[in-house]
């Protein structure tokens, strides 16, 4: 398994859908980025603001993220 360092800070938590099809987002703000290694394999998406992961009981979490979108994208890419 392959693993990057990230420096991540507040993040979205995804329960999940309600009744009506919204998702149910829980909102994590934190003072500080912290760093973080992350498997590979779980990212799912990289915008310019936010790295989408999943976890292991199926929620899906939106970190925004300290380095920049196009140094990210070549380690990833």
């Amino acid at each position: 398994m392959k693993f990057i360092e990230l420096t991540l800070g507040s993040h979205m938590i995804s329960h999940g859908y309600d009744t009506n099809n919204k998702e149910i987002l829980e909102n994590v703000t934190v003072n500080d980025f912290s760093k973080k290694i992350v498997a590979i394999s779980r990212i799912k998406s990289v915008s310019e603001k936010y790295v989408l992961t999943d976890y292991l009981d199926g929620r899906w979490i939106y970190w925004e993220y300290q380095e920049g979108f196009e140094d990210l994208k070549k380690i990833l890419v």
